[in-house]
């Protein structure tokens, strides 16, 4: 794990070699964010936002890139080969009305799957949760998001069928530990 506190940025090593920066996003990262989006895939996009989308609007780009709006926490992990600087993953969570509960979102450009970078973000982003006192975390996902669901079951989220969208799933991790004769944080 991470020991780098959540605000501090850091330089992370992927499984092909590459170097990334992994860093709070920030409210002047609108146009990587926007540029982010616009290359993702057809498929990234439809996975990433649960619809279809195109362009990202203004409100959505401030949204995006203002987390503490949704007390809510967002890294960015960034490329930095070549001319210039480029987003190429991103992981967010947003705190959920009941307080103990926040809902997570990780997308990775297309070009950059397979190397280990949704794990590295999707760690960090537990990590911060867990330090905040989250007791759990979720994600809403497309029931056919096949990397998805290798990646929670590989960080030990449970799966679901949503019951309200059969086209949906929920991945569930329990972020607090019980101590012996506590309740669980599902209790």
């Amino acid at each position: 794990m991470n020991q780098t506190p959540p605000s501090q940025p850091y330089r992370a090593t992927l499984r092909d070699g590459a170097t990334v920066l992994i860093r709070p996003i920030q409210a002047g990262d609108v146009e990587l964010e926007r540029d982010f989006i616009e290359r993702l895939s057809p498929t990234s996009r439809r996975y990433r936002f649960l619809g279809t989308i195109k362009t990202p609007s203004e409100s959505l780009l401030k949204e995006l890139t203002h987390p503490e709006q949704t007390h809510g926490v967002a890294y960015v992990a960034l490329s930095e080969e070549g001319p210039e600087t480029r987003e190429i993953g991103v992981c967010r969570y947003g705190a959920s009305s009941d307080g103990v509960s926040c809902e997570c979102a990780v997308a990775v450009a297309d070009e950059w799957h397979g190397k280990g970078l949704g794990t590295l973000l999707m760690h960090r982003l537990i990590e911060t949760a867990r330090a905040n006192g989250f007791a759990r975390m979720y994600s809403i996902d497309a029931s056919d998001n096949q990397e998805m669901r290798e990646l929670a079951e590989h960080l030990g989220f449970s799966r679901e069928v949503d019951p309200d969208d059969y086209t949906t799933v929920i991945h569930t991790l329990a972020l607090q530990k019980s101590e012996p004769g506590s309740p669980k944080a599902s209790d």
